[in-house]
């Protein structure tokens, strides 16, 4: 399956974004991709709105999905895409949706980790999610779906494999600042090599966060990556048998001796 991590900066206006993303899925249709993985915050810059997150969230989080939708129905696509989910309050979810190729919802989920970090509080604009981590079949492999600061909780993506996932999909906006750019290559490909399993990396070049899109394969090894370049695709194609043969000779899945299974 060839995979693709479609990196871009995304700004407070969702029509500028909205044909950022159709580029994008258009030159990854032309390179034949079946799944394309969006950052965090595809949707719309939380950054210096000038009308309130929630109020945005509401009126532009079905759109968003419907837009999505569209893409990938007509490019025979399947697309994971993140934004602001409204709710009842003027907290929204930070949420990551999954459309298989046939331009249908397959999941949806809302970030459970956030950002509470670095003098930054992202919980005061937004609700958490509450619902288990979330397993989708997407172009024909399981996916299990992680944005931006999950990365740091490796609980979170081992119950992503333990609950079926061949492939790792991480949405972010990470932000740069004094080791960060360090923290999210070793943490990408930490997650890889603990899960041996791909992983895809889709991370927003706003004007706060460092790009770094990445495409690491289940023994570690970087197969694609992009830079801090506003615009771009990382693409891969992706094998079972390169997860096979990992998984043979670095069998760690069967040699635990812990069960950390955890229903969050």
């Amino acid at each position: 399956m060839k995979v693709a991590a479609g990196q871009l900066a995304p700004t407070t206006d969702p029509s500028v974004n909205r044909r950022t993303i159709e580029t994008l899925v258009e030159e990854a249709s032309a390179e034949g991709v079946e799944l394309l993985v969006l950052p965090e915050e595809a949707m719309l810059l939380a950054d210096g709105l000038e009308a309130p997150l929630g109020e945005l969230a509401r009126a532009e989080w079905p759109g968003f999905v419907e837009f999505v939708s569209g893409l990938a129905r007509r490019h025979r696509m399947a697309i994971i895409a993140a934004g602001y989910e409204g709710t009842d309050t003027e907290r929204p979810y930070n949420t990551i949706v999954a459309i298989d190729e046939d331009g249908k919802e397959a999941a949806r989920y809302r970030k459970l980790h956030l950002y509470d970090a670095f003098l930054y509080r992202e919980s005061d604009y937004v609700t958490p999610g509450d619902a288990n981590p979330v397993v989708v079949e997407l172009a024909g492999t399981m996916v299990g779906l992680v944005n931006c600061y999950d990365l740091r909780f490796p609980e979170l993506t081992r119950n992503l494999i333990d609950h079926g996932a061949d492939l790792l999909s991480v949405s972010a906006a990470w932000v740069s600042g004094a080791m960060k750019e360090d923290h999210w290559r070793t943490l990408l490909r930490a997650r890889a090599i603990e899960s041996t399993a791909w992983l895809v990396a889709a991370g927003s070049a706003s004007p706060e966060c460092i790009g770094q899109s990445m495409i690491v394969d289940p023994f570690g090894i970087v197969r694609s990556q992009l830079g801090g370049e506003t615009y771009g695709l990382a693409i891969t194609t992706l094998s079972q048998r390169r997860t096979e043969e990992v998984r043979a000779v670095l069998p760690v899945l069967e040699n635990r001796r812990l069960n950390t299974t955890i229903e969050l």
